[in-house]
């Protein structure tokens, strides 16, 4: 396909996503699988701060994931396709009066709802102004909306990425607004072989999460290439398809949601070395008092000396945890891979594995 056939397929997919979004969905009990949905149990925090939020706002909502890490007090966070903004004023709460949150949705009529309760919820958080923003714009062209490079501690998104048509761009696009040892910490859909480029072509298939899902694989690469060497999973659950015309369109091909966060982090390494580093977690973050969960193989107890690799030392030193940590060790000596990395397949049969790269 030349230049312009393949910019008239990108504008085409995006097309069908917004009119998806806008018009065929008018609630979540419109999806017709439970890829878009978020049926796991969530943290007592995180409730109260749905509790808060108005009813409309709540049924709009489409996504697939938890996209609240921890340490939110004053940070300053991007919701990538942030929709009716459910996600959004659930961080306003823990970002708090001093923090702020700004939403970036390409959904006219998704962006409405959000906007038309904003004051509802500035009142009902009890702040003096509202901390909360939403722009109208592509989330494959972040430059173009005005937001000011590395200025985001942290990038959300939920069951966004994989409807965009160039997820490379989003990718980079994020990585360019977020702050040295920034993050990009998101959920969304995957598959467990690569997909038939056809199935984009179904408006149902793609709005469903389901048509434009990458292989797990591929999602790696596309990640290391746009700059995060080392992308740590947090979370995985098998997706089920049970609307039998849905189930036969996708053959054979198994589906994932799964949490990933990726650092803006110079100089981290493609596999995980050893130098004879360790970590102890002091507490003090608000929610993981006791454990702090990095990812889904480092869950990390108070008070207890726990080795890490040169990578996962980075990934706390360098980002808004390193208050939280005491550390031990340098990158005086290498020691060899660190022991127990590899680079399975990071999904299992409904069982919940790392991600390739990560310490075990």
């Amino acid at each position: 396909m030349d230049g312009e056939g393949a910019q008239m397929s990108v504008e085409m997919s995006l097309e069908t996503v917004k009119d998806y979004y806008g018009h065929t969905l008018k609630g979540s009990a419109d999806l017709k699988t439970d890829a878009c949905c978020d049926p796991g149990a969530m943290p007592a925090h995180v409730k109260a701060a749905l509790a808060n939020v108005h009813d409309e706002v709540l049924t709009r909502y489409y996504g697939c994931g938890l996209v609240i890490p921890e340490k939110l007090d004053g940070m300053r966070v991007l919701d990538l396709g942030s929709g009716a903004g459910r996600d959004v004023y659930a961080l306003a709460q823990l970002v708090g009066p001093e923090g702020a949150v700004v939403g970036v949705d390409m959904t006219a009529e998704q962006l409405a709802v959000a906007r038309a309760h904003e004051d509802w919820h500035r009142a009902r958080f009890g702040y003096a102004r509202s901390n909360v923003e939403f722009r109208e714009g592509y989330i494959e062209r972040l430059g173009e909306l005005g937001l000011e490079p590395a200025s985001f501690d942290i990038v959300v998104s939920n069951c966004v990425i994989n409807l965009s048509p160039d997820k490379k761009a989003v990718l980079e696009g994020a990585r360019a607004l977020l702050k040295p040892g920034g993050e990009i910490y998101f959920a969304d859909v995957y598959a467990d072989r690569r997909l038939d480029p056809g199935l984009r072509d179904d408006p149902v298939l793609l709005g469903e999460c389901l048509g434009g899902a990458l292989y797990w694989n591929d999602f790696l690469n596309l990640a290391k290439e746009a700059g995060f060497a080392d992308p740590r999973l947090v979370t995985d659950r098998p997706l089920e398809v049970r609307e039998p015309s849905i189930r036969r369109a996708l053959g054979n091909a198994r589906f994932f949601s799964a949490t990933y966060r990726l650092f803006n982090i110079g100089g981290l390494e493609p596999a995980c070395e050893d130098y004879g580093q360790a970590v102890i977690y002091k507490g003090g973050i608000p929610c993981t008092e006791d454990t702090f969960t990095l990812d889904a193989h480092h869950r990390i107890e108070k008070g207890r000396v726990f080795p890490v690799c040169g990578n996962t030392w980075n990934m706390l030193k360098e980002s808004r945890f390193a208050p939280h940590f005491d550390f031990i060790g340098d990158f005086a000596r290498h020691y060899g891979i660190f022991e127990g990395c590899g680079t399975q397949m990071p999904f299992g049969a409904g069982e919940s594995a790392s991600a390739g790269g990560a310490c075990c």
